[in-house]
């Protein structure tokens, strides 16, 4: 298992299309994947989850990924985020 710390830097938060981006990149691969926002954990896989999250823009969130492709999608997921999932 591994984790990251990072902070989500898109202005209006994980509305629905950098929710959409980050839940796509997640399915690519075999990994559980979660995202830790204060007393929630949201599967990233499902869109739906990450909307109503309502993570906004600062909030520190850990990106932790579990499982055979863990160390890649950790990498790829969190260059995503940190970029701003396609917006800004």
């Amino acid at each position: 298992m591994l984790s990251k710390k990072l902070t989500v830097v898109n202005p209006s938060g994980l509305h629905l299309r950098p929710a959409g981006v980050l839940s796509q990149t997640a399915m690519k691969f075999k990994s559980n994947i979660t995202i830790e926002c204060g007393e929630k954990e949201i599967k990233a896989k499902s869109v739906l989850n990450v909307m109503a999250a309502g993570i906004k823009c600062g909030t520190e969130i850990e990106l932790i990924c579990d499982g055979p492709d863990e160390a890649e999608a950790l990498k790829t997921i969190s260059e995503a985020i940190e970029s701003g999932l396609g917006e800004g």
